[in-house]
């Protein structure tokens, strides 16, 4: 198997060490590189642009994960204090999501949404899975050419994201345009002033979509999530109509976004790769230790922020009570102390208990559904697809330091019929 090493990181001074780096092209296009560097000054960094402690090895990233708070939305009058009181819609949208929440709370959310979300209903999906994968390539078989991203990626958890709330299959389109605008908030450091009046449009359109597919549901209901939502009951708790609506926004947005960036990056992996793909379409058996590799070796969540609860020491690092702390995810699932030969895809690679999707209590909801459409995604990709060959001579990744993803991805390959 091809390895692919980081560029020797002494080209990166330590004064230039901060996150707000990934908003550089050429940074975003290999960030491994950077967090190699990061992680080589020190696992646990000060990072004074970022106002906030950058943790880049493996067991720190843990410890943080596991114990401080996720309670990071600030108050809705702080905002008016800073001068981002246009970031009101987003803090009280946050304020009613698992994401952003310690116990009991969180555990109070989490558990009714269990109760909706449940292992049977991902996998009443699988044939809905396959059967979109099939059709989407049906569209460019005998093409020889596609986007991967436009024309496979985004349209694909797009749709089945629609089938698992419940809402019309047409729809999808104009949900993903909703989603990809808030996306740019999710995870970001850099705002666009020109960009926000529409990305706030767009979230207050996606939560006016659902209070309305809400209130049809109280009328007419279906076998959706957002119905499911609505009627879970755990311990003579319900969810609020606000809580409905910011867990159904916060899972559109984490499947979406989630598993475009794998089918996206991870195929690009494999083409980079070649005897890794090779591997996997002549074992397509082996998908699932697969993907779990490609979550590792392309984290489709690059980091995720905490609050220090207390004062305490982190690798030798004093952190004071209330301090922000960044857990980059990728970063530690890049980490030698952790996995031998960090840099080298290795689709059978054992031991791999990555970082993707979180740790803990946090663990990501929606990992099962993402898992099953990127098993399915890659196997259908490369049965159907005869010699995949990347056609970019340049690759642009989205201006997102938290959520890494291509804009496009344009691959060549044999045209064939339709079958």
């Amino acid at each position: 198997m091809q390895s692919h090493q980081p560029s020797p990181v002494s080209t990166i001074k330590n004064d230039k060490l901060s996150l707000l780096m990934l908003l550089d092209p050429e940074t975003a296009a290999h960030p491994q590189t950077f967090y190699h560097a990061m992680r080589s000054h020190h696992p646990v960094h000060w990072d004074p642009y970022m106002h906030a402690w950058v943790v880049t090895s493996y067991p720190e990233v843990i410890h943080v994960l596991m114990n401080y708070s996720s309670d990071r939305t600030p108050p809705l009058d702080h905002l008016d204090h800073l001068g981002l009181s246009f970031m009101k819609p987003f803090a009280e949208m946050m304020l009613q999501q698992m994401l952003f929440m310690d116990p009991p709370r969180h555990s109070r959310l989490r558990g009714l949404c269990s109760v909706a979300f449940t292992p049977r209903r991902i996998e009443e999906l699988r044939g809905d899975i396959q059967s979109i994968a099939d059709e989407l390539i049906d569209k460019v078989i005998a093409i020889g050419h596609l986007d991967l991203i436009e024309d496979f990626a985004n349209p694909l958890p797009a749709i089945v994201t629609s089938k698992l709330m419940g809402v019309p299959v047409e729809d999808h389109r104009q949900l993903s345009k909703w989603v990809i605008d808030i996306a740019e908030v999710h995870g970001n450091f850099q705002h666009h002033p020109d960009r926000f009046k529409e990305i706030l449009q767009s979230l207050e359109d996606l939560r006016s979509y659902i209070a309305a597919r809400m209130a049809e549901l109280r009328k007419q209901p279906n076998s959706g999530l957002i119905y499911s939502l609505m009627t879970a009951e755990l311990d003579g708790q319900r969810l609020s109509d606000e809580e409905v609506i910011a867990t159904t926004i916060v899972t559109i947005i984490g499947g979406h976004e989630t598993t475009t960036n794998l089918i996206g990056s991870g195929f690009l992996a494999l083409l980079r790769n070649p005897e890794s793909l090779e591997q996997l379409r002549s074992h397509p058996e082996i998908v699932a230790s697969a993907v779990e590799e490609l979550l590792r070796y392309e984290s489709p969540v690059q980091h995720t922020a905490r609050i220090a609860l207390a004062d305490t020491e982190l690798a030798g690092k004093k952190i004071l009570k209330g301090a922000k702390v960044v857990a980059v995810l990728a970063a530690a699932n890049r980490d030698p102390n952790r996995f031998p030969d960090p840099d080298r895809l290795d689709l059978l690679r054992t031991d791999n208990r990555h970082l993707a999707f979180g740790w803990g209590a946090h663990f990501c909801f929606g990992a099962p559904l993402t898992r099953m459409e990127g098993q399915i995604a890659f196997n259908t990709l490369l049965r159907r697809l005869a010699t995949p060959r990347l056609r970019d001579q340049k690759l642009e990744w989205r201006e997102n330091a938290g959520l890494r993803g291509l804009t496009s991805l344009n691959i060549s390959f044999d045209p064939a019929r339709k079958s």
